[in-house]
């Protein structure tokens, strides 16, 4: 995998986990459609987001952090990831590993899946 994919994946993920919406969505295509975890479906494009993490935000406290990045066979990026996910008092709701699976277009992140 070349390294401008590798630091757009780690630039998204420190923004998403310090809440840095701005710097998270200059990451991502301005089509791009973004897995809502806990609710099924897909929000799409740049304020779909946005409005989507203020509410998630509001809600739980998730930090998302990469522990390995490879490029599949078709060319998409699958990132295996630690997952904590926190109530707003401490209370853990989910503490284990996925894969993020990412579609990269123009140099942006285009489309997320989760993998369990």
């Amino acid at each position: 995998m070349d390294a401008a994919k590798e630091n757009l994946i780690h630039k998204a993920y420190a923004a998403f986990n310090s809440r840095d919406i701005d710097a998270a969505l200059s990451t991502f295509h301005p089509e791009v459609e973004w897995p809502k975890a806990f609710e099924g479906g897909y929000v799409r494009g740049h304020e779909a987001i946005r409005d989507y993490w203020t509410r998630q935000w509001g809600e739980i406290n998730p930090n998302v952090d990469p522990a390995g990045i490879s490029e599949r066979d078709n060319g998409t990026i699958e990132v295996t990831v630690h997952q904590l996910v926190k109530d707003l008092q401490g209370g853990v709701l989910f503490d284990g590993t996925v894969k993020h699976i990412y579609t990269v277009q123009d140099g942006l992140l285009r489309k997320m899946d989760i993998e369990g």
